[in-house]
């Protein structure tokens, strides 16, 4: 997989059905809420930016962010998934450094920040990799890491 072929498109209706459709595998699933409940997430809280991950043409994964600050001062991502059958190949970190870059744009950016769960050892070291740094910030049963922009 070349993942100079992955690309973030928002959400419409060519692509939505396809991200209800996408799913992890099972050990991550107690981890993330389905794409369909983030989708409707989003028609609710209009701040939130919904995306379709593409690797090539087809649709693999599905990414969501806050475009307005919250706690600790900072941009939120709110999901970042890939289906299971396309996880390892890099599509997670090329999106997720994608999405950064348009987080970037937001706002006096300087931070942003993601919540996950300590055993999610996939998300915490996708997130270690792009340099999220733990600080020690816990929001319930999540731990919020946090990037500041224009860090590479």
């Amino acid at each position: 997989m070349n993942t100079e072929d992955v690309k973030i498109v928002e959400l419409n209706a060519e692509n939505w059905y396809e991200c209800c459709k996408l799913e992890v595998s099972t050990e991550q699933k107690e981890y993330i809420e389905s794409n369909a409940i983030s989708i409707a997430q989003s028609k609710f809280e209009h701040t939130l930016k919904p995306y379709a991950i593409y690797a090539g043409e087809k649709v693999v994964g599905f990414l969501m962010y806050n475009s307005v600050q919250e706690e600790l001062d900072g941009y939120w991502i709110y999901r970042i998934m890939v289906d299971k059958d396309y996880q390892g190949k890099g599509i997670g970190k090329a999106a997720t450094k994608l999405m950064i870059s348009e987080m970037a744009k937001l706002p006096n950016a300087r931070k942003i920040i993601v919540g996950y769960h300590p055993d999610n050892t996939e998300a915490h070291n996708l997130y270690s990799s792009l340099g999220f740094i733990d600080k020690g910030n816990r929001f319930g049963k999540e731990m919020a890491v946090i990037k500041k922009v224009n860090e590479s």
